[in-house]
């Protein structure tokens, strides 16, 4: 047994009058959309011979401070690879003698596994880890993916637009 319903129900529906059944009005509005839309600026960028310049509140690969003075920031507290969700990165401290005291022998970090979430750059005391401007990973062998110190230390100017973007967020 049916129930009737106001949309089952042929006595509600509305009758189209002959426009309205040629849908000539429409044709004519979606042809005009389409123009509209082909003569705005195009932004396609040729990617490999244009670059992309981010600003600074692009969250790239993470990377560590290193100083002018050619020490590095991180004091090995191990906060990063605690919050980091993908368990991407390994920290393994030592001492120095140094006024840090600690420093990192072995950092880490598995840039197959990183999100970029910017967890390690939030709960950074130093802001020795902070997410640089970097976007362009590529691999051969997934072993090329874990990068050490070698590879994470940047010098202190090359990320001065990121630091400023920080001290101005936090303060």
């Amino acid at each position: 047994m049916s129930t009737t319903t106001k949309y089952n129900n042929p006595k509600t529906r509305r009758k189209l009058s002959l426009w309205e059944k040629l849908y000539l009005f429409e044709v004519v509005r979606g042809l005009l959309t389409t123009f509209k839309h082909l003569f705005r600026p195009k932004f396609t960028r040729q990617y490999p011979e244009e670059r992309w310049d981010p600003p600074a509140s692009f969250r790239g690969r993470p990377v560590l401070v290193l100083e002018e003075n050619g020490v590095e920031r991180c004091v090995a507290c191990g906060l990063c690879s605690r919050v980091c969700p993908p368990l991407a990165i390994e920290v393994r401290a030592s001492e120095t003698e140094l006024l840090k005291e600690r420093y990192p022998v072995v950092f880490e970090i598995n840039m197959l596994r990183c999100i970029f979430c910017g967890y390690c750059e939030e709960v950074c005391p130093e802001e020795a880890i902070i997410m640089s401007k970097d976007y362009e990973l590529t691999f051969r062998d997934p072993s090329e993916g874990i990068f050490g110190k070698d590879k994470l230390l940047t010098p202190k100017a090359q990320l001065k637009d990121r630091l400023d973007y920080l001290a101005k967020m936090r303060n």
